[in-house]
């Protein structure tokens, strides 16, 4: 008889799915989504959306979106036995409609003005119809535990996978995301922390931006022309077009020809890595005809392109700036750098380290595909495993850095963002850092040995393949008394996530909440001339 699993990342850009033959412990088939189905482009966003908003929409949108993603996999998910699911903490609160609110307060007397307590994350089993999972009533749903409340179960993963724990040498591991969990290892101590590195990693907040996914340009080759890598329909990385980056020309025509769609992160990355070297990026400008960057099939990236990526490179740097410096370790004394994510599958890591995305000094770098999907996996495969994990997750003596609070973070960020969108000399930089008691960031990067472990952030999409569901989430929709149906909000909205029509007395407001990027923007409020734009007010109750 058959019998079927499956194993569930929610991340905070997308979802991703497995089926799993548990007869064989071979994976079947592969779902993902393109974007998240609540409005935002972060975790902060998300937490905000469930704080002011409704935290009961947003479990059902992630709850409608597993639903959804199921449907695809072409299996009979009647025979479905269990599953498993992995995600950050906030996503994971979502997924079991939990309270967040202890996430968003960091200090016990916020907490206790607020009434709220501190949740217990530990590893959990539920009852999969309960939440909502169109699954069998008694499929079991396995929830791996978090670390510490701030610490979550896709930290715990990315250590788990990468045998961090193992190392004797010093050891730092990052999951390149939006929310970019990071651990260091010295010793017998660890210091985690997190650091919003914003959408740009993922290729969103960028014009021609997309995740890891068929059609996305995932790197790119300067040489005279340039050279870009495009994702196939199995998100293995083929050799695209050679381009004239000044105006798109095609130089040479590949097999990708015509199929790129758009730039991931780990291609903007390449771009802004490869500009820099040969001159036609002077930060924060763009030195072409036109003040752009012309790659394959008409995909561009533009000056504000750049500004947002370098946003992420300046959170990243100072994330692991404050680790080492937390635990008194010189640049020079990392040993061994671990990659994990979609990003730190894809990216470069040579082109990475030149744009600060990894410390300059570490002489061997491991990339790692997603390792939170991958401890999914293997808890569906094997559900005897969520009690060492527990045990696991118990041992490990984390010291946790509040990277929001810190001011070791704050001081290098503050550089980051001045020598990133000011063109403040690297000799400014160190000054500036030694004021503060900050050791300085080295001049040279180390010609570091890279190991692929995978060839791409998901190794086996299964038999049966990958589908991607594109369509998600809800249209919020209504009127506002006092619109003159000027339409500067549809204009000036960066992710085209709002339409505006006509009706007999009033103007009809749809946005699609996939696409919003939530509170970080609120664009559309600000430049509304009558001031009357208000996102909360709309209803959201239309399913896409």
């Amino acid at each position: 008889m058959e019998k079927y699993g499956l194993a569930i990342d929610v991340g905070t850009s997308g979802t991703r799915m497995h089926a799993v033959d548990l007869e064989s412990n071979k994976i079947i088939s592969t779902a993902i989504t393109m974007r998240h189905p609540v409005p935002g482009a972060n975790v902060m966003d998300h937490l905000t959306f469930c704080i002011e908003v409704d935290r009961g929409l947003a479990h059902r949108l992630l709850i409608d979106t597993s639903n959804r993603l199921m449907k695809l996999l072409d299996i009979d998910l009647k025979k479905v036995e269990r599953v498993a699911i992995c995600g950050n903490p906030i996503q994971l609160s979502i997924y079991q409609d939990m309270e967040v609110r202890d996430l968003a307060f960091a200090m016990p007397n916020a907490l206790r003005s607020r009434g709220v307590e501190l949740q217990k994350r530990d590893a959990a089993v539920l009852n999969a119809a309960d939440i909502g999972l169109e699954l069998p009533d008694k499929v079991e749903l396995y929830i791996p535990p978090a670390i510490r409340h701030e610490i979550g179960a896709d930290a715990l993963a990315m250590m788990y996978k990468t045998n961090l724990l193992d190392r004797k040498e010093n050891v730092l591991v990052t999951d390149y995301g939006t929310n970019a969990e990071m651990a260091l290892k010295v010793g017998d101590e660890i210091y985690t922390g997190s650091a919003a590195a914003g959408p740009a990693i993922e290729g969103q907040s960028i014009k021609a931006g997309m995740l890891a996914a068929p059609g996305a340009i995932s790197d790119v080759d300067a040489f005279m022309d340039w050279k870009c890598t495009v994702l196939d329909d199995a998100i293995l990385a083929q050799e695209g077009d050679t381009v004239n980056p000044n105006t798109g020309t095609v130089v040479t025509e590949s097999t990708m020809h015509g199929k790129a769609i758009g730039i991931t992160g780990t291609g903007v990355i390449a771009a802004i890595a490869e500009g820099l070297s040969n001159g036609l990026i002077k930060m924060p400008h763009i030195n072409t005809i036109d003040g752009k960057l012309h790659l394959q099939d008409g995909v561009i990236l533009t000056e504000h392109d750049i500004v947002e990526a370098s946003k992420t490179f300046g959170a990243m740097r100072a994330g692991h700036f404050t680790l080492l410096e937390h635990a008194g370790l010189k640049f020079e004394e990392l040993d061994i750098m671990y990659m994990s994510g979609a990003s730190g599958t894809y990216v470069d890591a040579h082109k990475a380290q030149r744009v600060g995305l990894l410390p300059p000094s570490c002489g061997q770098i491991f990339q790692y595909g997603n390792t939170s999907l991958a401890l999914a996996l293997d808890l569906v495969r094997n559900p005897g495993l969520l009690d060492n994990l527990q045990t696991l997750a118990n041992s490990i003596r984390a010291n946790h850095v509040m990277f929001a609070t810190d001011k070791v973070f704050e001081t290098v960020f503050i550089q980051e963002l001045a020598y990133w969108t000011e063109g403040m000399p690297m000799e400014m930089y160190n000054m500036m850092l030694g004021l503060q008691d900050i050791q300085p960031l080295p001049d040279k990067v180390k010609d570091a040995q890279v190991t692929r472990t995978v060839l791409r952030d998901i190794p086996d999409l299964g038999y049966k393949g990958l589908r991607v569901l594109r369509d998600i989430g809800i249209f919020m929709e209504g009127s506002f008394e006092g619109c003159i149906g000027c339409g500067k909000c549809v204009d000036d909205c960066p992710e085209n996530a709002i339409t505006m029509t006509p009706m007999d007395d009033r103007y009809e407001m749809r946005i699609a909440s996939d696409l919003c990027n939530g509170t970080a923007c609120l664009r559309c409020e600000r430049i509304c001339p009558e001031k009357v734009f208000k996102v909360k007010e709309l209803q959201k109750n239309i399913l896409k």
